[in-house]
């Protein structure tokens, strides 16, 4: 059966819409939901099953890893070794459309960092994705929603009719006509963009 729909307010998540994806979530649900980039799927970070799950609606080769994010900067030294070099960097650019690569700790999953325990963490400026990850209370694993060819999906309908048979529950925010985050590696106290997309970084 296909995932349900709710509709939420961007800007001011009705709480109770809120609640229940939180729920799904904690119980190893994938939902999607809308970012400040395009339409995410998402699940938590500590529930292996979950993570796999993405995996394999997505067709992802586990090679890859999956980023994930953090309701607040404040929450990234959990998961990530922090200097001082990188949290001036990402204070100035958080919340915002940037997936920063960091060194990560022991707490994160073996399958959500690279061969060199790197992970890719975001603090979007989306106040409903940040209010689902603090109310999960850690991180919430992302991916962009996107079809067979790996196009973005753009709204709730087209995220149900592709992947719907894999989801629990899709967030409805409109439709959103949105770029990629730009991924800037912050390991070494060195900046260097990996991937430009929405985020404009002066280097």
């Amino acid at each position: 059966m296909a995932a349900p729909i709710l509709e939420v307010d961007l800007d001011n998540p009705q709480p109770r819409h809120v609640a229940r994806a939180v729920e799904v979530l904690s119980r190893g649900g994938l939902v999607a939901y809308p970012t400040d980039t395009y339409y995410g799927l998402g699940c938590d970070l500590l529930s292996k099953k979950a993570i796999e799950r993405l995996y394999q609606l997505k067709a992802r080769d586990k090679k890859k890893p999956l980023s994930f994010l953090c309701p607040d900067l404040s929450d990234v030294a959990k998961y990530a070794h922090v200097s001082n070099f990188a949290y001036r960097t990402m204070k100035g650019l958080t919340p915002g459309p940037f997936t920063f690569i960091l060194e990560a700790t022991r707490i994160v999953p073996d399958m959500m960092m690279t061969r060199q325990k790197q992970v890719g963490i975001r603090v979007p400026d989306a106040p409903l994705a940040r209010a689902l990850a603090a109310g999960l209370g850690h991180p919430l694993v992302t991916t962009s929603a996107s079809d067979g060819e790996d196009e973005p999906l753009i709204d709730a309908r087209g995220i149900k009719e592709q992947l719907g048979h894999g989801l629990d529950l899709i967030l409805d925010g409109g439709v959103t006509l949105m770029e990629a985050s730009t991924v800037v590696s912050l390991i070494g106290d060195s900046i260097e963009i990996l991937r430009q997309g929405k985020g404009r970084l002066d280097t």
